[in-house]
């Protein structure tokens, strides 16, 4: 039961919430006219949402410490985890997923161009969200910076572009190459930082290679960027505008495709349990004979890889090219999509990547509340769901006695 604590403390965080939307609420300049507008309503929504949204979270507590305590006393037994139960049982999932597959297949015929366009930005997402997950989520190895490898691939399709005509099917794996080599050359310095060092040292990284790009003009243009980078083709077919977006929606639907399988792959090989080892416990991980140099390379290099080849399809979707693209920024909102969708956890990533692009673009109708409305969500779902949308369901084997 709520005590009267709870009740005090609630009336704190409520005064708190109002202190601190206070400016973005209430109050509303016209600055043609030249006039303020104070909108006290709005601060006493905030304080009665704020204030019930606290009690309803100390009761989820309550709640659970409860149950937990009567699963420690043998009281009550201990459920699967939902997402457990859901991708366990293939009468629920396999529907979802035909339904799924179909959506995603009729998209471009049920919504227009514009919709089809945000749709190739999440699948991206989905795509380095994935190849963001290799690295953080299933070795543990904490990168932020992503976006590095993300822009490789991209100016290694408008410089080759360019410079010697070469077309996207031919870049494509080129770019995917490169970014890999880039990973190498930042896995070597960084084999023996862990954590928060080595964060910092990749955050540097993105940002040196962002800083080069910027300021070398006789190699990448600097801040004008190069335009005119050619759209995928298809056997030479001249396609109008609508065409090449929709042509570019199902070839990131087959992209992300391929990448789920060969992600999946990779985390049920042998190299996926050593990254799992290397994460759990670096100094158990190396005392079981496990390369911790190769292991951690190899994760450098096949995450940088997917990042590299969405580059190449940022570069041809958008035909242009800057350092601007590809800032910290960037890199933040990757890691975001794999923490919030679940450390090592495939169907999270994607989930989350989807929510995190989609939702900034259809919360337009909240106006200049919609990033307000985007910032609670995510604090929502870290105080509920620290462990992510979808925890990683790690394989258990038992041994039968016959």
């Amino acid at each position: 039961m709520l005590s009267f604590k709870d009740f005090g403390r609630a009336c704190v965080v409520a005064l708190w919430f109002m202190v601190l939307t206070f400016p973005l609420m209430v109050i509303k300049v016209n600055p043609i006219d030249r006039v303020i507008t104070w909108r006290w309503h709005n601060m006493v929504w905030v304080g009665v949402g704020s204030f019930l949204c606290y009690l309803a979270s100390r009761a989820w507590q309550i709640h659970r410490d409860a149950r937990l305590r009567r699963i420690r006393l043998g009281q009550e037994e201990e459920k699967e985890p939902l997402s457990r139960r859901i991708l366990q049982n293939p009468s629920i999932y396999r529907p979802l997923l035909a339904a799924g597959a179909l959506f995603f297949l009729a998209f471009p015929g049920l919504f227009s161009t514009y919709q089809t366009n945000i749709m190739i930005t999440a699948l991206m997402y989905v795509v380095l969200g994935l190849g963001l997950n290799i690295v953080v989520g299933v070795a543990g190895l904490l990168d932020l910076g992503y976006v590095a490898f993300y822009a490789v691939g991209a100016y290694a399709y408008a410089l080759l572009n360019l410079h010697f005509g070469l077309g996207f099917w031919t870049v494509l794996p080129i770019g995917g190459l490169l970014a890999a080599t880039f990973g190498i050359l930042l896995g070597f310095p960084v084999l023996r930082l862990r954590g928060d060092y080595l964060a910092i040292v990749t955050l540097g990284f993105g940002e040196i290679i962002r800083l080069i790009l910027e300021n070398w003009n006789e190699f990448s243009h600097g801040p004008s960027g190069i335009s005119n980078i050619p759209r995928p083709g298809f056997f030479g077919i001249q396609m109008s505008l609508d065409q090449s977006i929709t042509y570019l929606y199902y070839l990131m639907i087959g992209m992300v495709l391929f990448t789920i399988f060969v992600v999946n792959r990779l985390q049920n090989s042998r190299i996926g349990r050593a990254w799992f080892a290397l994460r759990e416990d670096e100094i158990a991980c190396q005392a079981m004979g496990i390369d911790k140099t190769r292991t951690k390379l190899t994760a450098f290099a096949l995450g940088a890889t997917w990042a590299g080849m969405v580059g190449v399809i940022f570069a041809a979707k958008t035909t242009f090219v800057n350092p601007a693209s590809f800032t910290f920024l960037e890199s933040a909102i990757i890691l975001c999509i794999v923490v919030l969708g679940g450390m090592g956890s495939i169907v999270g990533v994607i989930i989350a990547a989807l929510v995190l692009i989609l939702l900034p673009e259809y919360l337009r109708a909240f106006s200049e509340y919609r990033m307000l409305v985007f910032g609670a969500v995510l604090v929502i779902m870290m105080v509920f769901r620290p462990q992510g949308i979808v925890a990683n369901i790690r394989k258990t084997y038992r041994v039968e006695e016959g």
